[in-house]
């Protein structure tokens, strides 16, 4: 007897917390893209410069996932001009690359927001930045 209660307390406490563990998934979904480093010369005429940026995008949902993935092409060719085209002074610290990843951001916003009318990305960092 006490068996049978104790499977209809397992069943009722499992079909609880299925859809409440499902309406969570939805509403926290958050994934990080990686996309594949980025080298470059920078800086214009004069000395060589290098510059070695890995970038990770972050999406909200699942359907921006597959948007940057189906343009990553022509999100790679925009961020590496958008790397080629800085100067020594818009790497000399912190605080100018933060807004070297905000502008970079803002190109992939406007990327996505052009070819899909969605923006689809929420963040861009790098997740290592070395230059040369």
């Amino acid at each position: 007897m006490w068996k049978s209660k104790m499977l209809a307390l397992l069943l009722l406490a499992a079909s609880v917390s299925l859809p409440a563990q499902a309406e969570k998934t939805a509403e926290d979904y958050i994934n990080y893209i990686e996309l594949k480093p980025f080298v470059t010369n920078y800086g214009g005429p004069g000395p060589v410069r290098f510059l070695k940026a890995e970038v990770t995008i972050q999406v909200d949902d699942p359907s921006a996932h597959h948007a940057v993935n189906a343009h990553v092409a022509h999100i790679r060719n925009d961020l590496v001009f958008l790397f080629s085209g800085v100067t020594e002074e818009d790497l000399g610290s912190i605080a100018a690359q933060q807004v070297l990843a905000e502008r970079a951001l803002q190109t992939v916003q406007q990327l996505l927001k052009e070819e899909t009318g969605n923006t689809h990305v929420a963040d861009l960092f790098f997740t290592s930045f070395v230059t040369q």
